[in-house]
């Protein structure tokens, strides 16, 4: 009898009606589910079955010396006992397995630990890999026929990351957090990956704050042609004197003549095909998190609706039929689009610089119609799609004019744009630039000029990342890999350190990195966490092997732990002084103390007064979520706005806490007076 292990419940069920057709026999084997046809037995995990940790003697932050864990040994511990039950149960009855976890570093080793487990059942067991990147029934049956073999290095690869992870984020959340006096559920988290991110949000606000706007000033009129009006500008830009503007303004005639005109056309190349990085970066800019993004794509995915969505390669392989592709949207909600390409002779396909040869770029390998799924999922749906006919659309092509126009001797400018050949703009109408048209003329022509005025503006300081762009970040400093850069974000989120969109930290975020960037740089940046992605690399490829990277970084760990414990009271100031500052709500109505965030003695939170025992001003806050106080203000109260994170649930923006209050009181005390005439009404 055969085996086949796959990495999710849902997985398992498609790849067995797929292969077993009607045959397929359902039954529950120590409470997980197993798929049964012919000779063959399919049984889906739940992620990883095997975890690593620390041993229990460790678990004490207060009582273990934390650089002890640089070096201590690192346990494998069972994670889903029913789970092992079970796959020991299905090696009892196989003389065969066949591993069709993903395929990726992460789904090699969920593989090689099942693998392993099977094999303390059955120790005769053989074994093979199916690689697939896309549930459909060509693509299984293709990987089930041609089966390859297991990648013990690519799982070694996966395994040194989590050990180097686990080693690092223990090691330094629990110097930090005990640094801080911050335990338990309020730990402060630090990460080999997480904080060189965390790193680049605070400089980038560093940069906002330290930002000095200058004022400028431009000059702009409406020139008035016999084919119509537009609007010109000085072709001096800004001026920084506004003097210079005034003088232009004042010496303007009430004429101008072209003097100069350009006109030409300008191709829009197609989109590479989208890799993991470009779709989260594009979900994103249409309005979702990355985490959400990929959450949705998963279930795309495990749905047999589009390829695997965990990829770096932006090239279509040679062995995917584009027509036929095509060919099967024809009848969609696409048609219109794919008929159009379907009429060229040859269908050729635009290429992103990043190829590799484990998962073709992500495109929709099924039709899906808008009632078959739900709002965000045909969004995302959308999205692949449209990208997916970019691709392989012509270029788009743009008509631009540029015009020249004096007056007074004075040059001004206009600019006109228009787009005249659709192509891949058509299907992937995503953030178009407008038409901007400007009336037919020629050199020569005169014009009336009116409405001729100064402007006032601004320098701007650097934007906040939102979360596409640092992913795009995250990806070109090599922090993290396609699987993790949005979990990072998340956890970011998560863990107060950011909020908003685009990002912004709060001072406890800004407080934690000026720490590690004082006494531990390494930390702060990204060359050691690049230097052990490319040795990771190394590991996957079979050129160094787990171990020697593994010692590499503890030695790391212990060179940026000297620095650390050297610098520990500095580091306890400063976090607690930033912590603090995270807390400050606002000034007491009351007696002008600061109001601050606080703990009950039986753990509820509220805010209070500083000036507290003399002064007793307290509001109450709710009892679950991160708190997280933002720099919004309400002017009536002069208290800063609050937001609650709850893992798994939309930010809650909570507002003025005294509003917040007052609304709650006068809704508590209206639902009463309902209650109570309804009682008299009764009686």
């Amino acid at each position: 009898m055969k085996g086949i292990i796959t990495e999710k419940h849902n997985t398992a069920k498609r790849i067995a009606d797929i292969l077993g057709g009607s045959g397929v026999q359902h039954r529950k084997l120590h409470n997980v589910d197993v798929y049964e046809f012919d000779d063959t037995v399919v049984m889906g995990l739940t992620g990883h079955v095997i975890g690593l940790d620390f041993s229990k003697e460790y678990n004490d932050w207060s009582r273990t010396d934390v650089r002890e864990l640089i070096n201590a040994d690192i346990e494998r511990v069972p994670t889903r006992k029913t789970t092992i039950k079970a796959l020991q149960g299905v090696a009892k009855k196989v003389d065969h397995v066949t591993i069709a976890t993903d395929y990726d570093r992460e789904g090699e080793l969920i593989g090689v630990e099942a693998l392993n487990v099977m094999m303390q059942a059955n120790p005769n067991l053989t074994s093979d890999r199916m690689h697939y990147s896309a549930i459909t029934p060509s693509e299984i049956k293709n990987a089930y026929s041609n089966h390859a073999l297991v990648n013990y290095n690519l799982a070694a690869a996966a395994e040194a990351r989590q050990i180097i992870d686990l080693i690092w984020g223990a090691t330094l959340t629990r110097f930090i957090s005990l640094s801080a006096g911050r335990l338990g559920k309020n730990f402060l988290s630090v990460g080999r990956v997480q904080s060189p991110t965390l790193s680049l949000i605070v400089d980038r606000e560093r940069d906002i704050s330290a930002f000095v706007p200058e004022k400028y000033w431009t000059v702009q009129a409406v020139a008035h042609h016999t084919n119509g009006d537009f609007t010109v500008k000085h072709a001096g830009g800004r001026f920084k004197d506004k003097a210079n503007a005034e003088s232009i303004v004042k010496g303007a005639s009430s004429e101008g003549v072209i003097t100069d005109l350009n006109a030409n056309e300008r191709q829009d190349s197609p989109p590479a095909p989208f890799n993991t990085t470009e779709f989260l970066s594009a979900a994103s800019g249409i309005g979702y998190s990355t985490a959400n993004a990929m959450r949705i794509a998963e279930q795309l995915y495990l749905g047999g609706f589009i390829s695997y969505p965990r990829t770096d390669n932006t090239v279509y392989p040679n062995s995917l039929n584009l027509r036929e592709q095509l060919i099967m949207f024809k009848d969609s909600d696409f048609g219109v689009y794919v008929s159009r390409l379907l009429d060229r002779d040859v269908i050729t396909a635009s290429r992103g610089k990043r190829e590799t040869s484990d998962h073709p770029p992500i495109y929709p390998v099924s039709v899906a119609s808008k009632a078959s799924l739900n709002r965000d999922q045909w969004v995302m749906y959308d999205l692949v799609v449209r990208r997916f006919l970019a691709t392989l659309s012509e270029p788009a092509v743009w008509s631009t004019t540029k015009v020249k126009l004096e007056v007074s001797g004075e040059v001004f400018k206009a600019s006109g744009l228009k787009l005249i050949v659709e192509g891949w703009r058509g299907p992937y109408f995503y953030h178009s630039p407008k038409d901007k048209e400007l009336p037919d003329m020629n050199v020569g022509d005169s014009t009336r000029i009116s409405d001729i005025e100064i402007c006032d503006g601004e320098t701007q300081p650097p934007p906040r990342y939102g979360q596409g762009k640092l992913i795009k970040m995250m990806e070109r400093l090599e922090l993290g890999t396609k699987s993790t850069r949005h979990e990072i974000i998340s956890k970011l989120y998560a863990r107060g350190y950011v909020y908003s969109s685009p990002l912004k930290p709060t001072n406890k975020a800004t407080s934690v990195i000026e720490s590690l960037e004082s006494y531990a740089p390494m930390i702060a940046k990204p060359d050691m966490t690049q230097h052990l992605e490319e040795d990771m690399s190394k590991i996957a490829d079979g050129i160094i092997k787990e171990g020697s990277v593994i010692s590499e970084s503890r030695e790391m760990l212990g060179e940026v732990f000297k620095d650390l414990t050297n610098n520990k009271e500095r580091i306890t100031e400063s976090l607690q002084n930033g912590l603090r500052e995270d807390r400050i709500v606002g000034v007491c109505p009351e007696c002008k103390g600061e109001l601050i965030v606080r703990r009950s003695r039986k753990g509820s939170r509220f805010i209070g007064c500083s000036s507290y025992p003399e002064c007793n001003f307290s509001l109450p806050l709710p009892k679950t979520g991160n708190i997280v106080v933002t720099e919004k203000e309400c002017e009536e109260h002069n208290m800063r706005h609050l937001q609650i994170l709850t893992k798994g649930r939309r930010p809650w923006m909570l507002g003025c806490p005294h509003c917040n209050y007052i609304e709650w009181k006068n809704k508590s005390e209206s639902d009463l007076s309902a209650t109570d005439g309804k009682s008299e009404g009764a009686k």
